[in-house]
């Protein structure tokens, strides 16, 4: 099956005065029609600076030095900014982590979303109210009608995030980029937002690539997880083998980390260190100073993506697995 999104060899730069690091190293991932592509790492791992690069937004003085977006086998990232703007929104929808910086203080809900679908969408004004209030009954606005005139402070936190989901939605886009959509918000308006997204690509058919740090989120939602360090995928596979078997060392250290309900330990097991600074990554495998499996080759030699049992892991312990051993893990 094609990619909706194929990221190859992504590379994004910040210059600085004290010379170029290095943000994003050599990412390269798809994500398939009606998918959930789960990202997850700890902060600074990379993830959302990707998926700015995606929609376009990246915030200067960070630049796409390398490497090529295509949606739908189509390039996009060396569009004009017109052209883009145009993509972005019709093809390519984003949720933010605070829906307050989506919506504009100063005018209705209503007047936003028949604004965004008149822009994406050949409609009049009184085909796009009623879109918008489709849109808003959709994502579970009660009373969405009377509520098509109340501006976003009137709303509650969840309510917004449903209102920015509505609006992302608003041109039938055939990618989601989602980053960091319910760390804004309480448990139980957490868990109606996820199934939310959930049933939105299943009805739809919407692929979706979403970003954040909670596990939980990625094994309730996503149908396939890609986990980054340092500016890299450390692993990337199918949802359950990356949580149930990980392959990487550092993916085992924050599989453990997460406490089980029936477990009686005394001590969560702990990554120790920190995420280098991006002007001090080690050479060879960024994460080899915190490794409790680390060897020589680890210290020099950058592994690439090697396949690992049901998994692909950037470690140097997969690379004698054989062909026939992965078919067999």
């Amino acid at each position: 099956m094609k990619p909706l999104l194929e990221l190859r060899h992504i590379r994004i730069e910040l210059p600085t005065r004290r010379g170029t690091l290095l943000a994003v190293d050599d990412v390269s991932f798809t994500i398939g029609e009606g998918e959930v592509l789960g990202v997850v790492g700890e902060s600074g791992a990379g993830k959302s600076i990707t998926a700015a690069a995606i929609i376009g937004l990246l915030e200067p003085p960070l630049r796409l030095a390398g490497g090529e977006i295509l949606l739908d086998g189509a390039r996009i990232d060396n569009l004009p900014p017109d052209a883009f703007r145009r993509i972005r929104g019709k093809q390519i929808g984003a949720i933010f982590q605070d829906p307050l910086t989506s919506l504009n203080p100063l005018y209705t809900i209503g007047r936003q979303l028949v604004e965004t679908i008149r822009t994406h969408l050949p409609l009049g004004d009184k085909a796009a109210t009623a879109r918008a209030v489709e849109l808003l009954q959709e994502v579970g606005i009660p009373g969405a009608a009377e509520r098509f005139n109340a501006y976003p402070h009137q709303f509650s936190g969840g309510m917004r995030q449903r209102v920015v989901i509505a609006l992302a939605l608003a041109a039938n886009p055939r990618l989601i980029v989602a980053d960091e959509p319910t760390t804004a918000l309480d448990v139980s308006t957490q868990a109606q937002i996820i199934a939310l997204l959930k049933r939105l690509c299943r009805d739809h058919g919407t692929a979706v690539m979403l970003v954040t740090h909670d596990m939980g989120v990625i094994a309730e939602t996503a149908d396939r997880v890609a986990v980054m360090y340092a500016g890299r995928v450390a692993e990337i596979g199918p949802v359950r083998q990356v949580v149930k078997h990980p392959q990487h060392p550092y993916t085992v250290g924050l599989m453990g980390s997460i406490p089980s309900i029936g477990d009686t330990l005394e001590r969560l097991p702990q990554i120790d260190g920190a995420m280098p600074r991006l002007g001090s990554i080690p050479p060879g495998c960024a994460f080899n100073p915190r490794c409790p499996k680390v060897m020589e080759r680890c210290r020099v030699d950058r592994p690439d993506l090697l396949k690992a049992h049901a998994t692909e892991a950037a470690c140097w312990l997969h690379a004698s697995i054989s062909p026939g051993e992965a078919a067999r893990g």
